[in-house]
């Protein structure tokens, strides 16, 4: 063994760690910001009337679905720029994420649509709405709340999803916590920091999307 454990230099380089969390959760705020707008609108074409949109939407799903995220990441960011289109590392990881995070909220926003009751929608219709109106006034809200569940445990695996992003040296906490660890040689100690982090970050987010499904009661 021979290995006696010091926390000082990892408490010394702490700064950097936050700066990685902080910029994980940037990141991921951002990718799930884009994933609910492409959900959305995969999940109401999943739902639709209209073959070629449910077909899009499925091909989109079992695609992203079936590939790893690191590959998406690796793909966008080193093979686009062979066909002319190049980003800048962040853009990148965001994009790759974003529409990664889109193909699973497609399938909860689906799910979400498929619970609301018909009734419900059909006494928007009947006091008057357009189906667009009845979709945005009457079916979204109840539909969003039933998939808040979900919801919340796709952002939390997003947010460590973030931790990928360290492989095309996006400086998040990962990549901190590994630049500490090769500059000090403190294994043990920077990536216990580095876990306890993610663990209470993750713990902190579920605990405030728990507030959030009690504030909404479920229809």
């Amino acid at each position: 063994m021979g290995y006696s454990i010091n926390f000082s230099v990892v408490w010394g380089s702490f700064d950097k760690l936050l700066s990685g969390l902080s910029l994980g959760l940037g990141l991921a705020a951002a990718a799930v910001l884009m994933g609910m707008i492409i959900g959305l609108i995969g999940g109401f074409a999943s739902v639709s009337q209209i073959k070629a949109a449910r077909t899009i939407a499925a091909l989109y799903v079992t695609v992203l679905r079936n590939l790893p995220i690191l590959v998406i990441v690796l793909i966008a960011y080193f093979a686009l720029p062979d066909l002319g289109i190049r980003l800048d590392k962040y853009t990148s990881f965001i994009l790759s994420l974003g529409f990664y995070a889109g193909a699973y909220l497609t399938e909860v926003f689906r799910a979400g649509l498929l619970s609301v009751p018909k009734g419900v929608i059909e006494a928007g219709r009947a006091i008057g709405l357009t189906r667009l109106q009845t979709s945005v006034w009457v079916v979204a809200p109840i539909m969003l709340r039933n998939a808040l569940p979900a919801l919340g445990s796709t952002m939390i695996s997003l947010f460590k999803d973030t931790s990928i992003a360290a492989v095309i040296a996006v400086p998040e906490l990962t990549f901190q916590a590994r630049k500490i660890n090769t500059e000090s040689f403190r294994v043990v100690e920077s990536w216990s920091v580095a876990s306890a982090l993610y663990i209470a970050t993750c713990f902190l987010l579920a605990a405030g999307l728990r507030q959030l499904e009690r504030r909404f009661p479920k229809f």
